[in-house]
């Protein structure tokens, strides 16, 4: 199978449609309070009902308390947990679905050891002082030439102009919210569209 392609912070069931009948494999549904795509459960269940089975539904957390995270994970059926914060190992233990640690990264700064994250996948995403993802910033990804990345999700300032640049590295997957919004968890179609197509055509 190519790249993987996830779409993260979506806020409304009709991108969730269009991401779906994009071909994105993951749809990301943010439940980190601060951020503008935060969801509350009842409208994540709207995102997830027009999703359906087309795409596995990942839920993004931030130093949250085990009982919010789970009382997510029970009530909408998600398929994977991605950590965004500074969880330690034992957050991320004993969850019953594959969990994601985002680790942020700061300029073209090495990666640390892949394979050593206790984790079943590993996102690398860009630093940013006040924010938690979705910053839009881009990084090198110099850095990640020559590396083991059948587990690893790339994200940071993605956008379909950059996108098969980092799907050509053979990545597990890759991962987008503000490079193909028009606002703050509103996706733009044509974006959304490129997005996918040119990490899907990437050889």
């Amino acid at each position: 199978m190519g790249v993987r392609v996830k779409i993260c912070g979506v806020t409304l069931p009709e991108d969730a449609d269009m991401a779906a009948s994009l071909g994105a494999d993951m749809i990301g549904i943010n439940f980190y309070p601060p951020s503008p795509r935060c969801l509350p459960i009842e409208r994540a269940a709207q995102v997830v009902d027009a999703v359906g089975r087309r795409a596995r539904l990942v839920g993004v957390f931030v130093n949250a308390e085990r009982a919010y995270i789970r009382e997510r994970l029970d009530a909408l059926g998600l398929d994977l947990l991605q950590f965004h914060g500074d969880e330690d190992d034992d957050a991320l233990a004993g969850w019953p679905v594959p969990v994601i640690r985002a680790l942020r990264l700061r300029g073209s700064s090495e990666p640390p050891a892949l394979a050593s994250v206790k984790a079943d996948y590993v996102l690398v995403d860009t630093f940013h002082p006040a924010l938690y993802g979705g910053t839009g910033r881009a990084r090198p990804l110099q850095s990640l030439h020559g590396l083991d990345l059948k587990r690893v999700f790339i994200s940071g300032g993605l956008t379909p102009d950059n996108v098969a640049e980092a799907a050509a590295l053979r990545p597990y997957a890759v991962d987008v919210a503000s490079g193909v919004e028009s606002a703050p968890g509103v996706k733009d179609p044509d974006k959304l569209r490129s997005f996918v197509a040119n990490a899907k055509s990437s050889r």
